[in-house]
């Protein structure tokens, strides 16, 4: 193994990253190299503790020397330290297994108390099977390399060192275990709520007067036909030709998960507020919360119900983007207040409620510059259909250009040639006749959606806030966007392969675990890495081994 530099220049000055390699011959004879760890860009400190010292603890003196590494074949120069000389071509590897990712997870599992809190929901059985301990395997491997359990039983749990981290006593059983864990896992969700949140008080100081809540679905492979929640319905996934099951989700600003849940896969977004409301008041208490939702979620009704309620449950919601225009006379004469570079906004009252026009600059643009693509595309499709000789071809090319225009054909008036009496048709000579189809462009109401592009309206019963917080507190719900991603992406949430009711919410409860794992990381490394992500460190976890490393002085100083 050596340390290989790699040059590149950026910003006008020349930078060098390192990175440790090792030369492996294939048996067929030539030589390639093998990147075992990417170090980045080094200062000369760092450089020299990588080359040329290693730090071992001499157990005559009690004390931690330095010695220098060279190869057997090479003589050490005259330095200070002692010289350690290594005989490369004796060393074999025996057994390699992935440690520092599953040693993090361990660590992690330690530090929520999730080894206790399920040691004693699910002790052992009378057959030796360590559930609680089996569950940590499960839980690792779905924040670690997510897969099947299959896959877990056959070639990850022998290529990971979880065996030696949880100790000789741990028996592994099988897939079989693996599978009937899921089985055991539901019983125990209020608690484990309950005990996650108390956590990161004690550890972060999690506060929980904000809410984010959200909906989104999972697939199944599969005809899932045995399954009840297992229903077709709206695929955000865009997978509308299979099954689903829809979960709620509510977390805090900082990505902290409070609760969520699995409903049938045809639930309307809009039925689902209510009951959590109350499951949340019921299990945390009644405080004062603050509720943030996207426009498709509460009803009048609710909102209503929340603004009668004793005391009032507070919210901040979306609304439709037509409700911009019902509005207008309320707030067109009112002035812009300025609260970020790109982005303003008006305050207008009607009853109880406080309602809030933003406007953004960036994404006007944005808006505007979306719409036009599309439509000039279509123009250019239409112009070409002016040249088709049959009516049916014509209205089938017109229906194809607009679905693919959305709703940007709705600004484009189209005249299609009537169908000729059927006494007259010819199927061989039918041709239509030359300007018998023709098109224009609605500038009228393309100046009117463009006018109100960037445009959001906010609704609240929270009075006595000023815009900028407002407005701050909406843009929070991309951390539930962020976390969907999280699990359907990092955790392998999708698609799921199980055919039994309990083990498709247990496979969802695990991937659950896992994020609060992964979400704990977050909050650790923020410190001393802020904006270090999973996704930016690596695209595969196994890169966690570059991001111990990286952060290890400040892990070892206090964690």
């Amino acid at each position: 193994m050596f340390l290989r530099a790699t040059k590149r220049k950026k910003d006008g000055k020349e930078h060098r990253y390192w990175s440790v390699v090792e030369s492996v011959r294939h048996p067929s004879g030539p030589v390639h190299q093998k990147t075992l760890l990417y170090l980045g860009d080094l200062n000369d400190s760092q450089h020299a503790a990588w080359t040329k010292a290693l730090d071992v603890f001499n157990a005559d003196s009690g004390q931690t020397e330095t010695r220098s590494l060279f190869p057997s074949d090479c003589t050490p120069p005259s330095t200070d330290a002692p010289a350690l000389s290594l005989r490369l071509q004796d060393y074999q590897l025996s057994r390699p297994r992935q440690y520092g990712a599953c040693w993090l997870a361990c660590d992690l599992w330690r530090q929520l108390g999730l080894d206790q809190f399920w040691a004693q929901k699910l002790p052992p059985s009378r057959q030796g099977t360590d559930w609680a301990r089996l569950l940590q395997v499960s839980t690792a491997y779905r924040l670690i390399a997510p897969g099947s359990e299959w896959r877990c039983h056959r070639q990850w749990y022998d290529q990971s060192a979880m065996a030696d981290l949880l100790g000789p006593d741990f028996h592994w059983g099988g897939k079989d275990q693996l599978y009937l864990v899921l089985d055991r896992l539901l019983p125990h969700r209020p608690a484990l709520f309950t005990h996650l949140q108390a956590r990161w008080k004690d550890l972060f100081a999690a506060k929980y007067e904000v809410l984010l809540y959200d909906l989104t679905s999972t697939y199944f492979e599969g005809p899932a036909e045995g399954i009840p929640k297992a229903q077709f319905g709206h695929s955000r996934d865009h997978r509308s030709d299979c099954r689903q099951v829809i979960i709620a989700l509510i977390v805090t600003p900082d990505g902290f998960p409070l609760a969520y849940e699995v409903m049938p896969g045809n639930t309307s977004d809009r039925t689902t507020l209510p009951a959590f409301i109350a499951k949340i008041q019921t299990q945390y208490g009644t405080a004062q919360r603050i509720w943030i939702m996207d426009r498709g979620i509460p009803t009048e009704e609710v909102l209503a119900e929340m603004r009668a309620a004793q005391p009032p449950v507070h919210y901040l919601v979306g609304t439709p983007r037509g409700r911009v225009r019902q509005t207008r006379e309320q707030w067109e004469s009112l002035p812009w207040q300025k609260i970020k570079d790109s982005v303003e906004v008006k305050l207008f009252r009607e009853g109880q409620e406080l309602y809030v026009v933003a406007k953004s600059g960036g994404r006007q643009q944005k808006e505007m510059a979306m719409r036009r693509k599309k439509l000039a595309r279509l123009l250019w499709t239409l112009r070409g259909l002016r040249r088709e000789a049959s009516r049916d071809r014509l209205l089938l090319r017109l229906g194809a250009a607009k679905s693919k225009a959305g709703r940007a054909a709705s600004l484009v008036e189209c005249q299609v040639p009537e169908a000729a009496p059927a006494d007259q048709k010819n199927q061989k000579s039918e041709k239509l006749p030359p300007g018998s189809f023709t098109f224009r462009l609605k500038k009228q109401e393309l100046n009117e959606a463009e006018l109100y592009d960037g445009h959001y309206l906010l609704r609240s019963n929270l009075s006595d806030k000023e815009p900028q917080w407002l407005w701050k507190l909406y843009t929070l719900l991309v951390e539930i966007e962020a976390v969907f991603k999280s699990f359907k992406n990092d955790l392998g949430l999708r698609p799921i392969y199980h055919s039994v009711q309990p083990r498709v919410e247990g496979h969802i409860f695990v991937c659950f675990l896992a994020y609060c794992l992964q979400v704990t990381l977050r909050q650790r490394l923020n410190a001393l890495a802020p904006g270090l992500t999973p996704a930016r460190c690596s695209k595969r976890w196994p890169g966690l081994r570059c991001w111990i490393w990286s952060c290890r002085p400040a892990m070892d100083v206090g964690w």
